[in-house]
């Protein structure tokens, strides 16, 4: 995920935008008088994958050195869900 811009170029656009030039933060200038940074990326626990969270903690806590192609075999059995095994190594 890119980092976002620094506040010197958001302050260098802020000018041109309140002139009336359109540009990528021009609403959010026109309405807050500033560009500020906004969270990038989806919140944490949404998405597919987290109602099954639970699963994946307990048997990582019954066996410290499970694979993730056997956490992806362990959902898969006990909620039907099929997942690629990488799909899962951010739920941990």
């Amino acid at each position: 995920m890119p980092a976002p811009s620094p506040k010197e170029v958001r302050d260098r656009f802020a000018r041109p935008i309140v002139e009336g030039v359109t540009g990528r933060w021009g609403r959010q200038i026109r309405r807050n008088g500033a560009a500020t940074v906004a969270p990038m990326g989806r919140p944490s626990g949404t998405g597919k994958r987290a109602p099954h969270g639970g699963i994946f903690r307990a048997s990582a806590m019954q066996d410290p050195d499970i694979t993730l192609f056997d956490l992806r075999n362990a959902l898969a059995a006990a909620e039907g869900v099929t997942v690629r095994h990488s799909a899962i190594a951010g739920l941990l």
